[in-house]
């Protein structure tokens, strides 16, 4: 198992470039930001400029506050800083949840900045979301490996390895009702992890 290391703060590519994406894509304001994780305006802004490094217990502070796992500020190993814009390799993806929760994402992107993001869920078998999750983003997939159903709109749609989707602003839920693991490329725009 590989170290894990936070972004390169020093990189205003890195961990400032993703902290200002989320934030602005959950609509706070840099002060809403300082208030929430009990930090100064200006210490966020240097954040996000890469020009101070956050401690651990801030990173942790600031992914609660945007509401995403402190995992996806780090990465597995520090990046070739040629590559580091551009270039994700597979043993350097950024990974959400666990198996024990039924499904692991991987950020496919090289950061969160731009205007999508790309990810690559593994959801185990029988696993579902039963609830219907609504984002103000646009969103289209592939289904890689396996099956699932995929409810847009509470419209059902059984979708198999090969199959494609896209939907804007739409409630979904999905269900991988097959006994393999099901594996989905994601494009989200804007960027919302």
């Amino acid at each position: 198992m590989s170290i894990m290391h936070p972004i390169d703060p020093s990189n205003p590519n890195s961990l400032g470039r993703d902290l200002r994406a989320l934030r602005k894509s959950r609509g706070l304001t840099l002060s809403q930001l300082a208030k929430g994780s009990n930090r100064s305006v200006g210490f966020i802004s240097q954040v996000e400029r890469g020009i101070s490094d956050p401690s651990i217990k801030d990173l942790r502070t600031l992914a609660k506050v945007l509401d995403v796992p402190v995992s996806l500020l780090f990465m597995s190993e520090t990046p070739d800083p040629v590559e580091r814009d551009f270039i994700v390799r597979k043993g350097a993806r950024r990974s959400l949840g666990t198996k024990i929760d039924g499904i692991v994402e991987e950020l496919l992107s090289p950061d969160l900045g731009g205007s999508f993001e790309m990810f690559r869920s593994v959801i185990e078998p029988f696993t579902e979301q039963s609830e219907p999750v609504l984002r103000q983003t646009e969103e289209a997939g592939y289904i890689v490996q396996g099956q699932i159903d995929l409810w847009i709109n509470e419209q059902k749609f059984s979708l198999k390895t090969g199959d494609s989707f896209r939907f804007d602003h739409q409630p979904c839920r999905w269900h991988n009702r097959g006994d393999i693991q099901a594996i989905i490329i994601w494009v989200v725009s804007p960027p919302v992890y």
